[in-house]
Order: structure tokens, then sequence, then C-alpha cells
């Protein structure tokens, strides 16, 4: 089971939508194009527009059982004592001074560039259950990094 908040549940719906009733249709107009042009063996248009169909149907089946198993969590029912999925979290990289907010979200909605997270991370795993104020060392690619939490809300 995947939880994850509803603006990503609904972005992952729309992805699907697009991925069913725009590309796949295009794909399938262009294996019949590259079909009427004759030897299938050697046609690269129609290998190309194949392959290109099984990628599409691949990632729309990925997808689907995502959403299968999603379970929208209701904000309104979170606490912000400590950090969990859909906290935003505002922390001091203590080595640096440097300050940082991130949110905590499921694998599929994680986007750096946004500030969003995976739960998955090391660095979300470190702070899960953490409260303002705790200190937190985190086994990173380039070392640890210790962080002090300095909020938490939703």
């Amino acid at each position: 089971m995947e939880y994850m908040s509803k603006e990503g549940y609904d972005k992952l719906v729309a992805e699907l939508r697009h991925l069913e009733k725009v590309e796949l249709p295009q794909v399938r107009e262009a294996i019949a194009e590259a079909r009427d042009k004759g030897d299938l063996s050697e046609n690269f248009e129609y290998h190309a527009a194949k392959r290109e169909q099984s990628r599409l149907l691949s990632r729309i089946r990925f997808k689907q059982r995502v959403l299968e198993n999603a379970r929208v969590l209701e904000t309104s029912l979170l606490q912000t004592d400590c950090i969990q999925l859909l906290s935003h979290v505002e922390m001091t990289n203590l080595a640096t001074n440097a300050h940082m907010t991130y949110i905590i979200v499921s694998p599929h909605e994680a986007n750096m560039r946004e500030g969003k997270i995976s739960v998955k991370s090391p660095i979300a795993q470190a702070l899960l259950k953490k409260k303002v104020g705790d200190t937190v060392a985190v086994k990173v690619p380039a070392g640890i990094m210790n962080l002090r939490i300095e909020r938490i809300y939703l």
C-alpha cells in the first residue's frame, strides 16, 4: 500500500489519462502508418513504433498498479508534533548553518526541485518520528550530516 497526498494522487491519475488517451493512440497510429509502407521485416519505423508502444504499455501498467494500491492521506487528521509522511520540515545543517525545508512524500511524488523528498530516502528515514529541537545525524554519500529540526507543519 502506498500512502500519498491528494495532489500526488490527482497528478498520477492525470498522467495515466494522458498516456491512455493521447500518447497510446498516437503510437497506434504510427504503427498503422508504418505497416502500410510494406515489408515489416526491414521497416525501421514499424519496429521503433512497436518498441514505443511496448514502453508506453509498461508505463501505463505501472501507474495503474500504483493507483490500485494508493491510499490518499487526509492532512487534517495528521499531527505536527513529530515528523511523518506529508510533514513540512524546516531544519538547519549544523556544519554549514544552512536552512532547508523539505516535504516528506511518497516515492512517486518526490521532486527535489519542489523540495519534496521520498519517505524512503536516507534523510527522510532519519527524520521520521523526530520532534522540533531534535538533532539528527544522517548518513549521506558525502559522509554524516547533522541536522537540527526547527519547525514541523503541514
